[in-house]
């Protein structure tokens, strides 16, 4: 059978880690027909946005995408490809397994952790008032009509909107992934004992949806123990489920604790479509060199893979990245130092991705 996937390569060092997963992922023999589109800083000029209609239009044709990483501007200019793709697509569930691998570099041993982060509403939704904006002063009337505390004049204002529809979906695909994979338990992150309107309804909600499972433990945790508690001790967790804000940072975590966002693979899942995706960034200043490491875009591949349903390919994959790891002779240079604390030795993103279809048996 033949896949029909969208491939983004995106800007800096995108599409040099996405020619080494397409490679990777060829060489397991999955039949694959690649549709490349483009997003990225260099559509700006031709097309008027990072991400064009006809990339837009791709990906709704075929309904799954894998890309490389897209800059983003800090402060100002356009939002973020990502959070468009996810909105455009209702692609509700940010899915980042983070386990430890051979030479990450880090402290922790052992660590097997799924964050699993509502990818579509919360602060990260970016409802946001530029301070002067007229709809500033709107909304601190409002605020102060309702008897709350007034609004600081010059403020911008962003608004957080959490829904119980949004909360309940979410928690469901926790829970329904937990089920799939034989995971024993979730954790539901909030702040609720402060945001007692919006967490408090993502709370409540995970709460009702929880009683509907019960043969997977639950527990709720705020989010700033939750973060203590990740570090002091991340076997105490499995499956942790959290607003969108939360699991952006919670999930850039627990990349620490497996080697770092080179190491770490995301998932973005609707019901319809499906995008795949390294969870680093673009990296402009190594771009071209054939430096960059190219594992977290190989096992997004491998979830890739995996919800295509060619589940024996994407096993294969990540055996073999964890097999080129493990004998450290044909690694990166971030994960050479990682392991000897110096670079050399280390090879380049093609050679890396040459040793990976070596190992895939």
């Amino acid at each position: 059978m033949s896949h029909d996937v969208v491939l983004i390569p995106g800007d800096g060092i995108g599409p040099e880690i996405t020619r080494a997963m397409r490679r990777v992922v060829d060489a397991t023999g999955v039949s694959i027909s690649w549709h490349v589109a483009e997003a990225g800083a260099a559509q700006i000029e031709r097309a008027g946005t990072p991400l064009p209609p006809e990339t837009l239009e791709a990906v709704r044709t075929y309904g799954v995408a894998i890309k490389g990483p897209v800059t983003t501007p800090v402060g100002t200019g356009f939002r973020s490809v990502n959070v468009a793709l996810r909105q455009a697509f209702d692609l509700y569930a940010c899915v980042r397994p983070c386990r430890s691998l051979p030479g990450d570099g880090s402290r922790y041993r052992d660590v097997d952790l799924v964050i699993v982060r509502e990818n579509t509403e919360d602060l990260y939704a970016g409802i946001e008032f530029e301070a002067g904006a007229p709809e500033v002063d709107e909304l601190a009337g409002i605020v102060e009509r309702s008897g709350q505390r007034a609004i600081c004049p010059g403020s911008a204002i962003s608004i957080k909107p959490i829904s119980a529809e949004g909360s309940r979906r979410i928690v469901t695909y926790a829970f329904e992934y937990a089920r799939r994979a034989g995971r024993r338990k979730v954790t539901a992150v909030h702040k609720a004992n402060i945001m007692k309107a919006t967490d408090g309804l993502f709370l409540r909600v995970a709460r009702e949806v929880a009683a509907a499972y019960p043969d997977i433990a639950f527990e709720d945790k705020i989010v700033d123990a939750c973060c203590m508690g990740l570090v002091q001790d991340p076997q105490q967790f499995d499956v942790l489920v959290l607003p969108n804000l939360y699991g952006d940072i919670v999930s850039d975590l627990c990349a620490g604790l497996t080697g770092g966002l080179g190491m770490a693979p995301g998932a973005n899942i609707g019901d319809e479509l499906a995008v795949f995706e390294a969870t680093h960034g673009s990296a402009p200043d190594i771009a071209g060199k054939d430096i960059a490491n190219p594992t977290a875009e190989i096992l997004s591949a491998a979830l890739m893979l995996e919800h295509l349903g060619e589940t024996e390919a994407a096993g294969r994959v990540r055996a073999a990245v964890v097999s080129v790891l493990s004998e450290g002779a044909q690694v990166t240079a971030d994960v050479r130092r990682a392991q000897t604390g110096a670079a050399a030795g280390a090879v380049g993103t093609a050679a890396f991705a040459d040793a990976v279809i070596a190992h895939l048996g």
